[in-house]
């Protein structure tokens, strides 16, 4: 009998965590975060990180499990989410994937077997110094030369997938748009349901701009000050996240503010873009629009396919996740 895993996703400011919570205090489950930022400490407002008083006595996992100046790699974050799933199942409960990065939902539902130099070797090193060396344009250009689909897939901003996929490509030889193609055609090492939420484009798109300046009315410049106070640098994997890097190049005096902000908004509107055309890629999974069914109705569907594939008890009560 394969594990339970229940996977619920989409794009950034979607609306996941609300729905998160009812669906896991309806199922006796936990939740794992599946956010590659909000496993770092201290970066809390810019990762739009659940507190605690929204975790309604659900226990969260991989939430402030690093500080900013360790990297959290695909291979590492792997290792730990197998473990959470372990403990979790110990206790009879359902262990929840709850977040929007794709290529970490993949390899743990996959069981994808990386090796130490594709999530993060010695090559790193080199392909980096030329990224420094030579700019972000430089180094995309590398990758298109060297993988056109994925090149495709990502913004030369992306500086921190774009370093990846080079370096990929440098130690195995091999494109990582045909090794993701190959992993998706995996089967699945968990008994899982694979939820994605989804919404109109431009509807999504306000969204996020209203959440950007809720993240700016709530001190996200202060929390990137106060970081940087510490040591942390933009060269840093953590830094590099969307919201930081930009507010860093503002306080650094190489834009104005009110540009950081709009680059904010304009690269987590491409962000979540991408997300939509990863999660389409994707076998196997079951999406609810959020304009055409109420969370309540949303809910209890999910519930219904968690019995249906025997990944809940028949006795879990829908009620209990009331939202």
């Amino acid at each position: 009998m394969l594990q339970p895993l229940v996977i619920l996703t989409g794009p950034t400011a979607v609306g996941k965590t609300s729905l998160s919570i009812a669906l896991a205090k309806a199922t006796e489950g936990e939740i794992i975060s599946a956010d590659s930022m909000q496993v770092y400490r201290g970066m809390d407002i810019g990762t739009a990180k659940i507190r605690p008083e929204e975790m309604d006595g659900v226990r969260h996992h991989m939430i402030d499990v690093l500080d900013p100046d360790e990297a959290c790699d695909v291979l590492t974050y792997k290792r730990m989410v197998t473990d959470c799933i372990k403990e979790i199942t110990g206790r009879g409960h359902l262990p929840i994937l709850v977040g929007g990065t794709g290529f970490y939902l993949q390899a743990v539902l996959y069981d994808i077997a990386f090796t130490e130099e594709e999530s993060g070797g010695r090559t790193r090193e080199a392909v980096t110094a030329f990224y420094e060396a030579h700019g972000k344009e430089a180094l995309y250009q590398r990758l298109v030369e060297v993988d056109p689909e994925y090149a495709a897939s990502l913004s030369p901003n992306n500086v921190k997938k774009v370093i990846r996929a080079v370096e990929y490509f440098e130690t195995t030889g091999g494109k990582l748009s045909e090794h993701n193609a190959r992993e998706r055609e995996r089967e699945a090492a968990y008994n899982a349901a694979y939820f994605v939420l989804t919404m109109d484009r431009q509807r999504l798109y306000e969204r996020i701009d209203r959440r950007v300046d809720v993240m700016v009315a709530e001190g996200l410049v202060d929390e990137v000050r106060g970081l940087m106070q510490q040591g942390y640098t933009r060269d840093l994997v953590s830094m590099q996240g969307i919201g930081y890097k930009e507010v860093i190049d503002a306080l650094n005096g190489e834009c104005g503010m009110e540009e950081a902000i709009a680059r904010i908004k304009q690269a987590s509107r491409h962000y979540a873009k991408r997300q939509l055309t990863w999660f389409r890629r994707e076998r196997d999974v079951i999406w609810f629009d959020k304009e055409q069914k109420k969370e309540e109705e949303i809910l209890q569907e999910m519930i219904q396919i968690l019995r249906e594939r025997g990944i809940t008890k028949d006795g879990a009560d829908s009620t209990d996740g009331d939202l």
